[in-house]
């Protein structure tokens, strides 16, 4: 297997134990996770802290809610298709949350946000992942652009703050559907 497949295969089977045990998961750990000798760890990784920052930088893809929202059918009602987005990208920030909080729990703030701006495994900064994330979400408005009293973009930009406010989950916070409905309906009786 070629290095940079190998350290996928590791950071994807280590992701689960880094999310449950933080920075005090063990080599013995990972390689029983990965099904690999300890050494090939340190074969294709300098040390846990190179294996922590790519589990950071596979946290921060979002590539695999991208597909998601990308399998999403335009013949849906934008109700659902806003929905099924809902669900990828709540999926993708609540797992970025908690990589992102078990590895960077204890680390001097300097080398945390060192890892945190770093480019992803992809090469997209964060900046460039933000904008995917919007492009991917514009596309389930185009199908009711007629009907939107926002051009697409503002109107997946708009439903973009309000998923990642929503994942910042506070006591009363509105659910999915709930925001949807706002979003879609207003809050206040016709």
């Amino acid at each position: 297997m070629a290095p940079d497949d190998r350290r996928r295969m590791i950071v994807r089977a280590v992701l689960p134990l880094v999310v449950e045990h933080g920075r005090g998961v063990t080599t013995a750990q990972i390689a029983r996770a990965a099904g690999i000798g300890e050494g090939t760890i340190f074969r294709v990784f300098q040390d846990k802290d190179e294996l922590f920052d790519a589990c950071v930088e596979a946290a921060l893809d979002p590539a695999e809610a991208l597909e998601m929202i990308g399998e999403i059918p335009a013949e849906l009602p934008l109700e659902k298709r806003l929905a099924e987005a809902a669900e990828a990208m709540n999926a993708h920030l609540q797992r970025m949350g908690a990589v992102m909080a078990a590895t960077m729990k204890g680390r001097p703030r300097a080398a945390a946000e060192a890892a945190r701006n770093r480019k992803s495994v992809t090469g997209d900064s964060r900046r460039e992942s933000l904008e995917a994330m919007q492009r991917a979400v514009r596309e389930l408005f185009v199908p009711d652009a007629a009907r939107l009293r926002l051009p697409v973009d503002k109107a997946a930009s708009l439903f973009l703050a309000l998923l990642f406010t929503q994942s910042r989950q506070m006591p009363g916070s509105p659910t999915t559907d709930e925001v949807i409905d706002v979003f879609l309906h207003g809050s206040v009786l016709a």
